[in-house]
């Protein structure tokens, strides 16, 4: 399983964001690891597709940071996401009302995914990202 180092560099990112009811949306893009400290910042940038809308760029950050065997996530300005281990890739996220669960699979390695299912009042999607070394 990989460990936080594992990941520093560039990947091709391809996602799919599909809604209870309605069409997909579509992120294709790319992922890069950098070192900033002991962490890695994690920025992603690409084109999203709406359904029925003009294509549009896109980006994201975060900061990945390891916690004994378990990677802490951080939004771009320090707030606690979510945590993981890559042995029990499974974490969850509460943002009232909207309830966020992710789980990662790191089986084809170096080829990895993290699925999200959103639950709220106004939220029901899946979004699949998927990686690939670029």
């Amino acid at each position: 399983m990989p460990a936080l180092q594992d990941f520093l560099g560039l990947w091709r990112l391809e996602r799919v964001i599909v809604p209870a009811q309605g069409a997909a949306a579509r992120f294709t893009g790319q992922a890069r690891f950098t070192p900033e400290g002991e962490a890695l910042r994690y920025h992603e940038e690409g084109e999203l597709t709406l359904p029925g809308a003009t294509p549009m760029r896109a980006e994201r950050a975060y900061l990945w940071r390891a916690e004994g065997e378990e990677i802490a996530v951080f939004f771009d300005d320090g707030r606690p996401f979510h945590w993981f281990s890559p042995t029990a890739p499974a974490a969850q996220h509460w943002c009232d009302p909207d309830d966020y669960r992710v789980s990662y699979d790191f089986a084809a390695w170096p080829a990895w995914s993290a699925e999200w299912r959103v639950k709220g009042p106004r939220k029901d999607y899946t979004m699949r990202s998927e990686y690939r070394r670029g």
